[in-house]
């Protein structure tokens, strides 16, 4: 069941890539820059599906039997809260999907606030240019403690297999979907961000101004937003002319470079 899940994760992960991606091509929301300083977009693609390669590497090293495998182990020891409520199985993996999901909103906030976690975190943000391919761009230290998290989740709620993988395909198909550069039009916009986080309000976040950056935390839903005082609809800019990235790393180029991506969380800034 673990294996047949996990080619469908997979099978649903390089479906809304290619998806996304072939808008990106075909509908542009952001044009990327000119300037001799801006990474070309084969470069950028280069270092983040890089990052997103030694990273699945390492995970796997780590936690051969994957999340899955490691919740179907918890469930077999019955530890975790949901094992004593006793919740029918589809009432047991909404909430687990909830509690993941607000989990991951809560720690995205930490990686924000905490300034040895940000070190990590920056690499995500210091892309210039948002599409795709951004959401695969991730530290491998981020997600080791990423995953070490999860892990921790799943002992405490005893959150079954079947919710962790259900989540996982959610988490990478919304985050790869709002991270896109894309804009959906406005009406389905105006709705899909009363439940969804979408490309608009994502962007809002990888804003180079703080205030900004330090809103609109969630992955997928908005709620979390919402109900925490995290809600930012919308930026001091309009969508197109809202500054990417971070102002420490002007130079789009110098932190597109996969190397220069690995190192950037040990590098002392001048």
């Amino acid at each position: 069941m673990i294996d047949d899940m996990a080619a469908i994760r997979l099978g649903v992960f390089l479906t809304i890539l290619a998806l996304m991606m072939s808008l990106e091509l075909l509908f542009p929301a952001r044009t990327l820059s000119k300037s001799p300083k801006t990474a070309s977009m084969a470069t950028r693609w280069l270092g983040n599906f890089g990052l997103l390669i030694i990273s699945s590497l390492i995970a796997r090293l780590i936690l051969p039997i994957g999340l899955a495998g490691f919740a179907l182990y918890v469930s077999s020891q019955q530890w975790g809260l949901l094992h004593y409520l006793s919740l029918p199985v589809w009432l047991n993996i909404a909430v687990s999907v909830l509690l993941l999901d607000m989990l991951i909103y809560w720690q995205h906030r930490l990686f924000h606030r905490i300034p040895l976690l940000w070190c990590l975190h920056k690499v995500h943000h210091a892309d210039r240019h948002v599409d795709s391919s951004t959401a695969l761009r991730f530290h491998p230290t981020e997600i080791i403690a990423s995953l070490g998290i999860k892990a921790v989740a799943i002992v405490l709620f005893g959150i079954p297999a079947e919710a962790v993988i259900l989540f996982e395909i959610l988490l990478n198909g919304f985050a790869i979907f709002n991270h896109a550069n894309i804009r959906l039009p406005a009406k389905i916009e105006n709705l899909a961000r009363l439940v969804l986080v979408t490309q608009v309000l994502h962007r809002i976040h990888h804003s180079q101004l703080m205030s900004e950056s330090n809103s609109n935390f969630g992955f997928s839903i908005i709620w979390w937003d919402k109900l925490f005082g995290t809600y930012t609809a919308q930026a001091s800019k309009p969508d197109t002319q809202i500054d990417i990235g971070l102002t420490q790393y002007p130079n789009a180029k110098q932190n597109a470079w996969l190397s220069g991506l690995l190192w950037m969380p040990f590098a002392r800034k001048k």
